[in-house]
């Protein structure tokens, strides 16, 4: 019997340890899956836990059922009263603040504290003067309609711009930013007053993308993970720490919270800084936001954009030599980038109609002065990432 199954590794098992035998090959693996012959052990080479793996669900469902003997009770409804009674438990009568972004892990969070702990909860939102076209002012309209949460609005733009400024390095960047948004926290918990815990969206990807394994680099520093000071005074609540997105959505869906805040496509914490390719300047900002919005109107409008994980521009560190009327430019790149996936563990970059993104091109390279070439990513993850840094 044949079954796809996802292997991205760059080692395999060459000795069969003693008592297991064999249940599966692959061409390049000559034990991808093992049993022991008188003890409840198993093991895999594969990635049972990802879409690409077919019969991956059959898998856990039949170790976690059948060979350990565990019972289907965990359910979103009880998550959430066990998270809320956690944090009740562990803030007590204390303040908490909540980084509240906007994007569907934030907007859960807030409300999921909320739930807990009512009004001892501050959420702030911060500009960090790298948001897409008028995002910080639609978020900030969105939760003052839509929700009791008190919000506050920082206007970081110049610290964050002046933190980055030379900077090309993405892991920098990333830590900057994270290192950032805390000192910007924990000010904004001192004019509050006694203010002990900060409330983020950390999801389970974010925390195995920036965990070094053996002492290597991680794959990338998340603002909230891998970017966080060792040293830090808040301490932090992430109830989320443990889910997938698939799974945030479904928490925020129980919740209450409306369709347009769960479904949104996700964008990273530290904004188009990591999707600008070297430095990040005023100019280059202004290039990819006219650039991004394009994307965005003409995903909406081709109904592409809830079929896709995530679509999106990337200005690059080049530029290249087009024509446009009788005259030689020399001008800037964009990427455009669009993937298929259910936990942002795995993509598959998406197989968009040839007139969406002919018409993306166009309008990008007609109405976004200088820009005079665009170039389709069709990357999947792994080996590459779905976000460029």
């Amino acid at each position: 019997i044949h079954h796809q199954v996802w292997m991205s590794h760059g080692d395999r098992i060459e000795v069969l340890p003693a008592g297991f035998s064999v249940t599966a090959t692959s061409a390049h693996s000559p034990y991808a899956a093992l049993r022991h012959e008188s003890s409840p052990f198993v093991a895999v080479q594969f990635h049972p836990e990802v879409a690409h793996t077919l019969i991956g669900n059959d898998i856990l469902r039949n170790f976690i059922f059948g060979i350990c003997g565990c019972s289907p009770s965990w359910t979103m409804h009880s998550f959430i009263e066990s998270t809320v009674a956690a944090i009740r438990g562990r803030v007590g009568s204390g303040r908490v603040l909540c980084a509240l972004s906007g994007g569907v892990d934030s907007s859960v969070v807030a409300a999921i504290v909320h739930r807990a702990i009512g009004d001892q909860l501050t959420c702030i939102h911060v500009n960090n003067g790298l948001m897409r076209t008028g995002e910080s002012e639609s978020i900030l309209r969105f939760f003052k309609e839509k929700s009791k949460l008190n919000v506050i609005d920082v206007d970081a733009t110049d610290y964050f711009l002046g933190e980055l400024d030379g900077v090309v390095d993405p892991e920098i960047k990333r830590k900057r930013i994270g290192l950032g948004f805390i000192k910007i926290f924990e000010d904004e918990a001192h004019k509050i007053g006694e203010v002990r815990y900060l409330a983020q969206g950390t999801l389970y990807p974010d925390v195995i993308e920036s965990v070094s394994f053996r002492g290597e680099a991680p794959i990338k520093s998340h603002h909230n993970v891998g970017g966080l000071p060792e040293i830090m005074k808040l301490e932090l609540i992430e109830p989320l720490r443990e889910l997938f997105k698939d799974e945030v959505r479904e928490l925020g869906l129980e919740l209450g919270l409306p369709e347009e805040a769960i479904y949104r496509q996700p964008f990273p914490g530290p904004g188009l800084g990591i999707r600008i390719m070297g430095e990040v300047t005023a100019e280059r900002l202004r290039v990819l936001r006219q650039s991004d919005v394009i994307v965005l109107e003409e995903m909406k409008k081709s109904g592409w954009y809830r079929k896709v994980w995530q679509s999106f521009a990337v200005l690059l560190p080049i530029q290249t030599v087009g024509v446009m009327g009788d005259g030689r430019t020399y001008e800037n790149v964009i990427a455009l980038r669009a993937v298929d996936s259910r936990d942002a563990m795995t993509a598959d970059w998406s197989k968009l109609p040839y007139e969406l993104l002919g018409k993306i091109s166009s309008r990008i390279i007609n109405e976004v002065r200088g820009v005079n070439r665009v170039v389709y990513d069709i990357s999947s993850k792994p080996p590459a990432t779905i976000e460029w840094e």
